[in-house]
């Protein structure tokens, strides 16, 4: 049963996707649909009657996948509106009298077939679980469906059951969900298995799902007939997880109404959460309580600042008082004028620092005047041409005496 999930699975996803333009274009219709049952043991599926008027307790054939089935209609017919790309089995027409002697012919074959499957695999050792035994309505094949830990050579129990049984046989290995469905059960809750009664397929469960509707992580508490996590807990996960994001996180620090809390507990279905506060002790409050009163507190607050911006020009003002006897008139032109001196001041001091350096260099000699004659230093340079033109010059005639020189060496050694 495993290998046909997963050929089912595989060609649900070959199969191209529905638009939702198409899904809309695509007309819903009316049909009839009736609870069929084609063992005792198995849960009723619904087929649609069509034209044919069915009672509750009839015998009537419908065309399965790999062959016709009888079955008994297991309750009312209910008209439904569903959408046109629905397939529905169909009821094809009722039973007659000797396709109802096969019908219970075949479940007298299967019990048969069970009982010697089971002798076999005594008789060899195998290591595995006969779950069900299924036989088609023209009796072409019979379907074993076991369960094991690893995989399991049946060539040999294959040989010796079509050697008693003188029909095709196929065994399939199936998990332990698939197995709990097949065998049935009660669950914790009271009711029949969930997978027993209407699940089709099982969906993926993990223990976040457990965790976000606040249940216990105990493995007797949350594990199924199967030994798996329950699959129940998928059933209200995506209500719980859209409800929980309007809710403070565990952990946080809430403003309440009784003070600053921490989040110590949630109920999501209620909306509410349990505060632990230093003054008033754990207080449940509501999420629309605390959101309102989170609103209020920023509200306080923008018109606190808004008063604040305002009293700002006023104390200003009140802080300068005028003279008494003046106008306001004058107080803001003495004003005005003592701004201007302020910003005068740094001016005059940048002005001092940079003329300090000159009137330095003038004390120790830079050309300028002391009592009405010059340095002797400068005098002497003035005499010799002035300046660093003077100075130039006197450097060149010493250079050209040195070369002078020289040569004359040169001269007489030659």
């Amino acid at each position: 049963m495993d290998q046909r999930v997963s050929q089912e699975t595989a060609s649900q996803e070959e199969a191209p996707d529905v638009s939702s333009e198409e899904t809309e274009i695509c007309p819903s219709r009316l049909v009839t649909l009736v609870p069929v049952r084609f063992r005792n043991d198995r849960p009723s599926v619904h087929c649609d009657a069509g034209g044919l008027t069915v009672d509750e307790g009839e015998w009537v054939v419908v065309p399965c996948e790999l062959c016709s089935e009888v079955g008994q209609v297991a309750g009312l017919p209910i008209r439904i509106e569903v959408p046109g790309r629905c397939e529905i089995p169909k009821i094809e027409r009722l039973a007659t009298t000797r396709e109802i002697e096969h019908y219970y012919q075949n479940i007298e074959s299967e019990k048969n077939a069970r009982r010697v499957c089971q002798e076999r695999i005594e008789a060899l050792g195998l290591q595995m679980k006969l779950v069900r035994v299924e036989s088609l309505f023209d009796g072409s094949k019979i379907i074993f469906y076991y369960s094991a830990d690893g995989r399991v050579d049946f060539r040999e129990l294959v040989k010796e059951l079509v050697r008693a049984l003188r029909t095709r046989v196929e065994m399939c290995q199936i998990g332990i969900r698939h197995e709990a469905k097949m065998t049935g059960g009660i669950g914790s809750c009271g009711r029949v298995l969930c997978c027993t009664s209407f699940l089709k397929n099982f969906d993926p469960v993990s223990i976040k799902m457990a965790k976000v509707q606040n249940l216990p992580l105990n493995p007797s508490k949350i594990s199924g007939f199967c030994g798996r996590l329950l699959c129940c807990l998928t059933f209200e996960y995506e209500t719980y997880r859209e409800y929980a994001k309007t809710l403070p996180s565990m952990g946080n620090v809430c403003d309440s109404p009784s003070g600053e809390g921490k989040v110590i507990r949630r109920n999501i279905l209620k909306k509410t959460v349990s505060l632990a506060t230093e003054q008033n002790g754990v207080v449940e409050f509501s999420n629309e309580e605390l959101e309102d009163f989170r609103q209020r507190k920023e509200q306080e607050i923008l018109d606190q600042s808004h008063t604040e911006r305002r009293e700002e020009p006023s104390t200003r003002t009140a802080g300068i008082q005028a003279p008494a006897g003046e106008p306001q008139a004058q107080d803001t032109g003495k004003k005005d004028s003592n701004r201007k001196e302020k910003l005068r001041q740094p001016k005059k001091q940048a002005r001092k620092i940079r003329e300090a350096p000159k009137e330095e260099k003038g004390k120790r000699g830079t050309g300028k005047k002391r009592d009405g004659r010059l340095s002797t230093k400068n005098a002497s340079r003035k005499a010799a041409g002035g300046g660093k033109a003077g100075r130039g010059r006197r450097r060149g005639s010493r250079r050209r005496g040195k070369q002078s020189k020289k040569n004359q060496q040169r001269k007489d050694k030659s």
